[in-house]
Formats: C-alpha cells, sequence, structure tokens
C-alpha cells in the first residue's frame, strides 16, 4: 500500500462501473468545544491534476498547505458537501451520533447523488447509498483525505470565529482541543456556550465549581457558520 493517499480504492469501484465516489471524514470529534465537522468529496476521475500528490490527512499539513488545497479541492472536485452538528447536539445525542449526523448532512448536501460512499472508519447505517468504512481512510485513500482537509478548515475557521465571540479560551489557537491552556482557561472562566457540557473534562470542572451554576454567555451564533464552508458557491459543480 502507497504511503500517501491514492485513488487506489477509487479504481477499484470505477472498474465495478461505480461512476460518482464520496469520500467522507470528519473533524472534532474529540475537541472539548465547538461543532463537529464532517465533509463528503466527490473527485474527478480520471484525473491527474498535479495537486493530488500533495494531499495528505489534513493532521499531517500546516495550516498554509491546508488553506491552499481546501481551494483547490474546492475548485476542481465534482462536487463538496459540508455537515456541522453544534455542542449542543452533541451533547444530547452524544458524539458518535452527532458524527454520523454530520456525515449525513454532508452527503446530503453534495450537489449530486454519489452512488457509493468511502467513509474514514465508519459506515452509515443510516444510509442506503453502498459503502465501506476504511480505517486510516484518510492515510491512504485521495477522496477521504480530500474531505479530512474541508473539514478541518472549516472547522478551523468558525473555532476563530467563536475566539471573537467568546474571547479568553484561545479557541483560535487550540481549535477547542484539551490542551493544557484550554483546560486553564475551563477553569478560571467556566464553560462557554460553546462547550460540550458531558465531556468529562468539562463536566467534571462544572461539578467543582462551588457556585453550581454556569456563566450564561451568549446564544451560539449560527447565521454566518455555513458562509464559511466555501468560496464562490456557483462552482459547487465542475
Amino acid at each position: 500500500m502507497s504511503q500517501f493517499p491514492n485513488l487506489d480504492e477509487e479504481d477499484k469501484l470505477k472498474s465495478q462501473g461505480y461512476e460518482l465516489i464520496a469520500g467522507i471524514d470528519e473533524v472534532g470529534r474529540g475537541a472539548l468545544a465547538g461543532p463537529v465537522v464532517a465533509s463528503a468529496v466527490i473527485l474527478p476521475h480520471p484525473a491527474n491534476l498535479p495537486w493530488f500528490g500533495l494531499v495528505r490527512d489534513s493532521k499531517k499539513l500546516n495550516s498554509r498547505k491546508r488553506e491552499s488545497l481546501f481551494d483547490l479541492i474546492n475548485k476542481e472536485a465534482i462536487a463538496v458537501g459540508i455537515g456541522i452538528v453544534l455542542p449542543q447536539v452533541i451533547d444530547s445525542i452524544n458524539i458518535l451520533k452527532a458524527t454520523k449526523l454530520a456525515m449525513m448532512q454532508a452527503v446530503e448536501k453534495l450537489p449530486k447523488q454519489p452512488n457509493f460512499l468511502l467513509i474514514d472508519r465508519i459506515t452509515l447505517s443510516q444510509c442506503p447509498i453502498p459503502q465501506r468504512g476504511i480505517t486510516r481512510g484518510d492515510a491512504s485513500c485521495l477522496s477521504i483525505a480530500c474531505a479530512s482537509i474541508i473539514a478541518k478548515v472549516t472547522r478551523d475557521r468558525m473555532m476563530e470565529e467563536f475566539d471573537q465571540t467568546y474571547p479568553g479560551y484561545g479557541f483560535a489557537q487550540h481549535k477547542g482541543y484539551g490542551t493544557g491552556r484550554h483546560i486553564s482557561c475551563l477553569r478560571k472562566l467556566g464553560p462557554s456556550p460553546i462547550h460540550r457540557l458531558y465531556f468529562a473534562p468539562v463536566r467534571n470542572i462544572i461539578a467543582s465549581q462551588s457556585s453550581g451554576h454556569l456563566p450564561s454567555g451568549q446564544p451560539v451564533p449560527t447565521t454566518s457558520l455555513f458562509n464559511l464552508t466555501r468560496g464562490n458557491t456557483d462552482e459547487s459543480t465542475h
């Protein structure tokens, strides 16, 4: 197996007659704050675009490379869909169900319906489209890796916006993950409206607060979130 994401899985499915193959991945599953974001990407095939060789799992790329590939994927992909599930929903249904919900949203928002889904790690039993879960798919499958980049850049931009709305937590730096600085700020300030209250580190801090109540904060803004997901929406299909 190649050490870099490739089109082997997509090529096999193409040979079986599947035309539109979507790679799906999520970002933010392990964070203590912010949404879980999923993306579905259908790449052109056959294609030999020069930037394909630059694609990696989003965690292995720096922010500059992710931003550059984000623009290229949006420009060249046949279709891109994004799903966003906010922390209140994560708290109400659990993170696994929220992850699957975000993935379903991403598929539903594709401007073209795929014939097959390649998904990082999990499967979507509620989705009737043929599919396959691939362990470490973001490291081996090109369309899944592209989806990981779209989801990561989208979520990072949202967390940077939340950093302006809820200053003091450092969301722009740690993106809601449980770093030492984040935990320290959480202990000092209490949870913000975008914290996942049922995640153990947050729940434990709430339990230890002598006041017994949470800062009221502000409602989570949603109007601008989806504006961060793509550039020119007229370029959603090619």
